[in-house]
């Protein structure tokens, strides 16, 4: 008797499934709820980093256009230019690495990068931080190498060393080529962050560039 009434008030078949049903909800939630979004570079380090940016294409499109209009009466004016933001690049990569070493904030690596690409993205940060020195330096060099006047700004250097036209020839190779290097080394890590945000769909671009941010994210 006492088992024909147990099965037939179905208490314990009740209790079971609705017990598994609790299981597969818990599962289906866990399973939704997305990842949550890793917080962003601090406000200074996203400002100095799209700075560089203008910068630096500033610079290439001056130094590309000063050897197209080499002999035009207002290419003085537009070297001047060019040496003035080489300086002030110079500068602010200075700031950004004591910046870097103080107080900035930098959010992890998130989880679905490997140690390999981690390592990739950490050696093209450093080449472009040793490239955004070395510029401005072989650039510098070159200037005073000439034995000219040095206009920067509005500051106008007398000549520092006599004219040698040899390492004039030198540092002014190196700086192209370092340009190019630069460019390329830029447009690998622009190219990069397009990857991560429009095909891996992570938040590396957003980390960066919060107005990136997609919708709905934690």
């Amino acid at each position: 008797m006492e088992q024909t009434a147990i099965g037939h008030s179905g208490r314990p078949h009740q209790v079971i499934s609705g017990h598994i049903r609790s299981l597969m909800v818990t599962h289906l939630v866990g399973v939704a709820q997305p990842a949550r979004a890793r917080p962003p570079f601090d406000t200074l380090t996203i400002t100095l980093h799209w700075t560089t940016l203008l910068i630096v294409l500033t610079l290439f499109g001056s130094g590309l256009l000063y050897g197209q209009v080499e002999e035009r009466s207002w290419a003085p004016p537009l070297l001047q230019v060019h040496r003035s933001l080489g300086v002030m690049i110079w500068t602010l990569t200075v700031f950004r690495l004591l910046w870097r070493v103080t107080g900035a904030r930098f959010p992890p690596f998130p989880a679905s990068m490997t140690p390999l690409h981690q390592l990739g993205a950490r050696l093209s940060e450093y080449g472009l931080y040793a490239l955004l020195l070395i510029q401005p330096a072989t650039g510098l060099a070159q200037t005073i190498l000439r034995g000219r006047p040095l206009e920067v700004f509005t500051w106008s250097i007398p000549p520092l060393v006599a004219r040698d036209v040899a390492l004039v020839g030198i540092f002014r190779a190196a700086h192209e080529i370092g340009a190019w290097c630069l460019f390329a080394l830029a447009g690998l890590h622009a190219a990069a962050a397009i990857v991560h945000h429009f095909i891996l769909r992570d938040d590396v671009l957003e980390a960066m560039a919060p107005a990136f941010r997609r919708r709905g994210t934690p």
